[in-house]
């Protein structure tokens, strides 16, 4: 028989754990921040989370975070939201020893992990211990990674050991005005340095954006809850199952005609319903890589546009690999004239990004479909449209796949005829023989005739195209060969 009494006071332990400080509550509304379990209500559908290890706690405080799984999207994913409100959301040894049992939880069960982050740091009076509760986390996450999609969401202070845990994420998103992330926090910074720095100035959205530090930005935390779920809904569940088709859009739609250089429109046009969630838009921006669904499928737009540089070609093998894996097909869109060579110091960071993209690339076994809508040039091509990468490449009528520019390959063949040709101007010469390297060696007739590309195509018959390709590539089983993991170079 249960005694009421016993229930009352078990009851009321429960909620001097679970209610935080009052102070630390206030310094969150008056930061303009919700707390922890508002944030959870927003993010999980209606009635659907349920809390775990919600007692874990040291003298009836506790443990900075809260835990539990829920739906979201009618879909189970697990939770971790820091509390602020329980010494400032800190990490100590009691909030690894939750979040490391839910994210075996997780892995066990094959669901996503969405982390909520929001604290003031670690917990100093823990010492080397707090220090060690970090270094479990990371192993955990870094085991995962692959296996369970993970997405971190950021909204508020993440300075150290718990930005480098929103990067060990695959897709992290910060919220304007309440998230930052940092190595060092200002009064850090102020201390080693002398230097008077605000939070937002030193890792604020606009800030981690820029350096690629953050996938996504939301103008707001609502905005920021949005979009974690739309990226959750592109995802699947694990590496064990395939994303979900959900057909809303036209197969057979016809692109309008659009100028190769208008990545934006290019991506719309090809998406189902035009939409898609672009990630590291603020960041190296001559590769686009975007999440999208096209015939209800989810895929992986990778969209090289302009001169690479050598962040450019490391998100694009970022992307490549996230995408590969959970056997998400990647679509290229190649419209580039090379690399950007800035300087000679920096020609050791551009091919060591350049083999990093090719070995993305060649390590994938997703189904990689290519398109070539402009100029494909040297290693571009190579590693994105190449046969030995590529299951299926298509060209538009106009483009143009050689080695160099056509510019570049006129001043090395047609050298001296430039210099004979005495009836035009020197640029006029070099137009012409460019004209013709185009027509007699890098032309997409050229192209097809060799077999570098499958066929050149209406583009407007692109996504119908595109399409056919995925469902045809919809039971495509590869392997690479048994192994430990390859060397990506680094």
């Amino acid at each position: 028989m249960h005694n009421s009494q016993d229930l009352q006071k078990v009851l009321e332990i429960r909620d001097a754990i679970l209610g935080g400080d009052e102070k630390r509550l206030k310094e969150q509304r008056d930061a303009g921040k919700l707390t922890a379990r508002e944030r959870i209500q927003k993010i999980a559908d209606a009635g659907s989370f349920v809390e775990l290890f919600a007692m874990v706690s040291q003298d009836e405080e506790g443990a900075g975070v809260i835990t539990g799984y829920a739906t979201i999207g009618e879909r189970p994913v697990y939770i971790f939201a820091q509390d602020y409100t329980v010494h400032g959301g800190a990490m100590g040894q009691l909030q690894a020893a939750k979040i490391i049992k839910l994210l075996d939880m997780a892995q066990k069960t094959g669901a996503p992990v969405l982390a909520v982050m929001d604290s003031a740091g670690v917990r100093i009076d823990e010492g080397a211990q707090a220090m060690s509760a970090y270094s479990e986390i990371y192993q955990r996450m870094a085991r995962m990674s692959g296996v369970c999609p993970m997405v971190s969401l950021v909204l508020g202070p993440c300075i150290g050991g718990a930005a480098l845990l929103t990067q060990l994420a695959d897709v992290s998103i910060i919220a304007e005005k309440v998230g930052q992330l940092m190595v060092f926090g200002p009064q850090v910074m102020a201390a080693m340095n002398g230097l008077a720095v605000d939070a937002d100035k030193l890792g604020g959205a606009n800030v981690a954006a820029k350096m690629g530090a953050c996938a996504l930005v939301g103008k707001d935390e609502d905005e920021a809850i949005a979009k974690a779920k739309q990226i959750l809904a592109f995802l699947p569940s694990s590496n064990l199952e395939d994303t979900e088709i959900i057909d809303t859009d036209d197969m057979n739609r016809i692109l309008p005609a659009i100028d190769p250089s208008d990545a934006s429109s290019l991506l719309a046009s090809l998406a189902d319903n035009g939409v898609y969630a672009e990630l590291y838009e603020a960041y190296e921006d001559s590769v686009r890589v975007a999440l999208a669904r096209m015939g209800g499928r989810t895929v992986g737009f990778v969209l090289a546009n302009g001169k690479l540089t050598a962040g450019a070609l490391q998100k694009a093998a970022r992307f490549v690999r996230f995408m590969d894996c959970f056997s998400i097909p990647i679509v290229s869109l190649l419209n580039t004239c090379g690399v950007e060579v800035d300087s000679i110091e920096q020609q050791g960071w551009l091919f060591k990004a350049q083999s990093q993209m090719l070995y993305a690339y060649a390590e994938a076994t997703s189904p990689k479909l290519a398109v070539v809508t402009g100029d494909a040039i040297g290693q571009a091509y190579v590693a994105m449209g190449g046969k030995a990468n590529a299951d299926v490449t298509y060209a538009w009528p106009t483009a143009v796949i050689s080695a160099l520019t056509p510019e570049a390959a006129v001043a090395v063949l047609y050298a001296d005829e430039v210099k004979a040709d005495k009836d035009l101007t020197v640029d006029a010469a070099r137009a012409k023989y460019a004209d013709e390297y185009i027509a007699n060696v890098a032309g997409a007739v050229n192209a097809a005739k060799s077999g570098m590309v499958d066929d050149i195509i209406d583009p407007a018959q692109t996504r119908v195209m595109l399409i056919s390709a995925l469902e045809m590539l919809a039971s495509k089983r590869d392997s690479n060969p048994p192994k430990k993991h390859g060397n990506l170079p680094m």
